[in-house]
């Protein structure tokens, strides 16, 4: 099965995490070359094969040098495209990119210049007459900010909703921050119609029934990972049929799992109701593109052709798109 040309929808990709190496290197060259960067060149500092990052080394990698390296308005849109033309290229029909909104004061850029940038480079990725691809964003409240910073990212992602933001996310070090003091926020998306998707029990620490509960109470319609999940929130996931984003190669480099990828809990979720969107987390880190993520699902959990369209295809009610974008897809995805 041509698993590139299987057109499918990536829900979980977060931008900085997808930014290839060949990219970052290109735009370290360029610094380099004005004396604009002290850091190591990204193929020293990400050697090419390396994906085991855990979660102690992962975080880390963004805060001290992608964050570092792409810190201007011609790094993050050469960035931003590059990002969304490897999607493309991978036979993504629609995507929805994450990222948490930046102020990088050095180079005199505010949140808002952060959030329009991204979205002009999306603009004229959706109406280029060549692409098949149809990008939306989300905006990412960080478990390390505090509540005005969270409140102020349900406010940016209302005010730039007619442009392409589509719903906020809750993602970060799941070894950080209490989710519990973001209440408030999620009340002010709920109360805007504005969906919600959560990183949810993606690390034991983020795992406790407290946690898990709060963040239940949050009402997303999706959460991602879903790893360290007890019975009872098993149980009240189904219930609801939650969408979600489960990010194979992300959970088995970083051993977020006990196992390989047919240890993958993708295996028990399959079959209980809840729509499952395959998703990479972070390609550019992780370097398993979503056509090898469903090569990778339907070699160790034996799934034929039929399966593989089935599983790509519940993907499309949980998109927060259009209903427009909804019935795209259900024309163009194979059956």
């Amino acid at each position: 099965m041509d698993f590139v040309a299987l057109p499918k929808v990536e829900l979980h990709a977060h931008l900085s995490g997808s930014i290839s190496r060949e990219c970052l290197h290109d735009i370290w060259l360029q610094k380099k070359a004005r004396g604009e960067t002290t850091l190591e060149d990204p193929l020293i500092e990400m050697p090419a094969g390396k994906f085991d990052y855990d979660l102690e080394t992962f975080f880390p990698l963004f805060s001290k040098y992608i964050y570092e390296l792409c810190n201007d308005l011609p790094s993050l849109i050469q960035t931003t495209n590059s990002v969304l033309s490897t999607f493309s290229s991978d036979g993504v029909a629609y995507l929805e990119l994450r990222t948490t909104p930046r102020a990088i004061p050095s180079a005199n850029i505010t949140k808002d210049d952060y959030i329009q940038t991204i979205l002009s480079c999306i603009a004229a990725a959706n109406s280029s007459p060549a692409s098949k691809m149809k990008t939306n964003l989300i905006l990412s409240i960080d478990r390390r900010n505090n509540l005005p910073t969270a409140v102020e990212v349900v406010f940016l992602a209302l005010k730039y909703r007619s442009q392409g933001v589509v719903a906020i996310d809750l993602c970060g070090d799941p070894a950080v921050g209490d989710v519990s003091i973001f209440a408030p926020a999620f009340k002010q998306a709920r109360e805007a119609n504005l969906p919600i998707t959560i990183h949810f029990a993606e690390s034991p620490a983020s795992s406790t029934p407290e946690e898990l509960w709060c963040l239940l109470e949050y009402m997303p319609q999706r959460i991602g990972h879903v790893i360290n999940v007890p019975d009872d929130v098993k149980e009240e996931i189904v219930k609801r049929k939650l969408g979600l984003e489960l990010c194979l190669s992300c959970n088995v480099h970083a051993k977020m799992i006990t196992g390989t990828y047919g240890d993958h809990h993708f295996g028990w979720w399959r079959g209980k109701g809840c729509p499952i969107a395959l998703s990479t987390d972070d390609v550019g880190v992780f370097g398993s593109s979503l056509s090898n993520e469903y090569r990778l699902i339907a070699e160790h959990f034996n799934l034929n052709r039929a399966d593989i369209c089935e599983l790509a295809r519940s993907a499309i009610d949980t998109i927060f798109g259009t209903e427009e974008d909804k019935q795209r897809l259900r024309g163009v995805m194979w059956k």
